[in-house]
């Protein structure tokens, strides 16, 4: 039997995470501290999905792909038997504190920024372990792990996180990689990375990793982009789910009994979900910014489009549109109809106001009249 990897042993206590995996009971005990989690089916060369099928997949209001769904962070554990051949990405949060990442990261025993990259904490923090296992969190709230098991760092960073999603609304994608000394550039084949890693092995032993990681981070931002999408995806099924007896119910003339607080609640969700689509995020960007200055002959921004192509990000980006357009249409409608009972509200309270003026006034002439009366009798009484 083969003997199980341990890739957390640069500190004690990813370590002690890594031996309560291996046995059964210890681990059953720690997941009844956790959320109960969907464990993602093991896979194999017989059950997996291409990466077009999960995008296509991912875009129906029932999300069943093994390699797209909703996790919480226990269940990002890497879908093959042998995790130091899988990429992960896991969408946690709506954004990660960066500072707080580098600390909790650091004070784990990981190697920051081992290769040099140079980027900036704010865009993309990397980390490596002693297993030479790769870390890469991106502010976006998402973390992209390379023969590394996920689940136990995104336990560790959820101190780090800001707004975290429940656990319905957390996302995981993984892809499987290989490397390649023959090749110089890297490629996305089907559903497997295949990072060249020539320039590593040098002839004269020169020969350094930064051109590879370079390509890892192009990978995992394109990877991490579409777990983002995915996040958003569920948001917006969740959204019809709520919203979904509406329409039956103006197809057949009856009144929509809701109140004016719920169409302002729904109307302001589906405003954020737009906003945090094209405007709060990179999703919409042609290529991130982290990637403007790098050099052209890497090819960066190649191995994000593969990416995207590969699980059709921009067409599930328009596609989300077009179902937030409709869903746009139905707030307005029951915003229109909110506006126009109460205007009709107070079309009500105006007759009511009239009337009851109205009523004052007759009273107020009736008894004037009495009044007139009165005294007409008593001056007739003491002219008799």
């Amino acid at each position: 039997m083969p003997r199980k990897r341990s890739f957390f042993t640069s500190n004690p206590y990813l370590s002690q995470a890594s031996d309560e995996s291996k046995d059964p009971s210890s681990s059953s005990a720690a997941a009844a501290d956790t959320t109960p989690t969907k464990r993602k089916p093991a896979r194999t060369a017989t059950t997996k999905n291409s990466l077009r099928r999960v995008a296509i997949i991912a875009q129906q209001p029932k999300r069943s792909s093994p390699s797209s769904q909703a996790i919480t962070p226990s269940a990002a554990a890497p879908a093959t038997g042998d995790p130091s051949t899988v990429v992960s990405a896991v969408c946690i949060a709506e954004g990660f504190h960066m500072p707080t990442v580098l600390e909790i990261l650091s004070s784990h025993g990981f190697s920051i920024d081992p290769d040099g990259t140079g980027f900036d904490a704010n865009e993309v923090v990397h980390a490596r372990a002693v297993n030479g296992g790769d870390i890469f969190v991106f502010p976006s709230g998402t973390l992209v792990t390379w023969s590394l098991p996920p689940d136990v760092v995104a336990r560790q960073l959820l101190r780090a996180t800001e707004d975290l999603h429940p656990p319905n609304l957390r996302e995981a994608e993984d892809l499987d990689f290989t490397t390649d000394p023959s090749r110089e550039a890297s490629v996305l084949k089907g559903d497997l990375v295949v990072l060249g890693t020539r320039r590593e092995h040098a002839a004269d032993g020169g020969g350094d990793r930064l051109d590879t990681t370079l390509a890892q981070i192009a990978f995992s931002s394109g990877l991490a982009r579409s777990t983002k999408l995915a996040v958003l995806e569920t948001a917006l099924t969740s959204y019809f789910e709520s919203t979904r007896a509406i329409p039956a119910l103006l197809s057949r003339g009856a009144g929509v009994p809701l109140s004016r607080r719920f169409i302002l609640q729904k109307t302001g969700e589906l405003l954020s979900l737009r906003a945090r689509l094209n405007h709060y995020s990179e999703l919409t960007d042609a290529l991130p910014d982290i990637f403007w200055d790098s050099r052209s002959e890497l090819g960066l921004e190649g191995y994000y489009e593969q990416v995207g192509r590969a699980l059709d990000v921009n067409v599930r980006i328009r596609a989300l549109n077009q179902k937030m357009d409709y869903a746009n249409e139905i707030a307005t409608v029951l915003r229109e109809m909110s506006s126009e009972q109460h205007g009709t509200r107070l079309e009500w309270i105006i007759i009511a106001l009239i009337a009851v003026e109205v009523i004052f006034e007759v009273r107020r002439i009736v008894l004037e009249k009495m009044l007139e009366r009165e005294e007409e009798r008593k001056a007739q009484a003491v002219v008799a």
